[in-house]
């Protein structure tokens, strides 16, 4: 048996919502599963000191104007969520309920889709999210009770500290046999690594790896000086 290939994702990232739909014929094509882990993108970027594209006005405006595009060109509904950034952890949560079972794909569209398919309500309010659900034939009360408990909130921390543990830093990421893919635009190497024609071999991975730094970049000061 063949690995399945690991999504991590959060649905605060319209890049996750692209790669949600890219991943499952990227899979079938290589008769693989797909394994959806949710994780909070927000301590990705606390663990490494950075700031996320919603942080960086000039970025922030770029990348809904990228991923408006890169909707287009998939054929995806896009537009943008009541707000953003906004609070995720409940989809998250939701998300890793393992009461979901084979529902679990069919749960995280319709997350996504309110997220991120054009007129959204957004995932943060528990009565909407509740709503969604039972529209869909599930049982969303019983599952927004259950993804307030400890349990559902230990599983997407513990989600999230195993990603960052493999190498995860962004989202969507995707582990493909051991090997760690971040971005849709990755998408393509992750093509050719299932076909076995990984042009990067382990040597000269290493070359890089252990490259030196040559110039280290001071801080910027809250007055612009250094």
């Amino acid at each position: 048996m063949t690995a399945p290939l690991r999504f991590y994702f959060d649905f605060i990232s319209p890049y996750a919502y692209l790669g949600f739909h890219a991943i499952y014929p990227l899979a079938a094509g290589h008769q693989r599963q797909v394994e959806l882990v949710p994780i909070l993108f927000a301590r990705l970027l606390d663990a490494n000191a950075t700031r996320g594209p919603a942080e960086i006005p000039a970025k922030r405006a770029y990348v809904f104007k990228d991923a408006f595009r890169t909707a287009h060109a998939l054929g995806l509904p896009f537009g943008p969520p009541p707000a953003h950034p906004f609070n995720p952890l409940l989809a998250l949560r939701i998300a890793g309920l393992p009461e979901l079972g084979d529902a679990r794909r069919a749960v995280v569209e319709l997350l996504f889709r309110e997220v991120w398919g054009g007129q959204p309500r957004g995932v943060t309010d528990p009565l909407v999210v509740v709503g969604i659900l039972d529209a869909a034939g599930f049982s969303g009360a019983a599952w927004v009770e259950a993804a307030n408990g400890d349990a559902a909130k230990q599983r997407v921390r513990d989600n999230t500290e195993t990603a960052l543990a493999k190498g995860v830093f962004g989202v969507p990421s995707v582990e493909a046999d051991g090997e760690v893919f971040w971005g849709v635009d990755s998408f393509g190497h992750i093509e050719r690594r299932l076909q076995g024609r990984d042009p990067l071999d382990a040597a000269q991975f290493e070359r890089w790896r252990s490259l030196p730094a040559a110039a280290v970049r001071r801080a910027v000061s809250s007055d612009g000086g250094r």
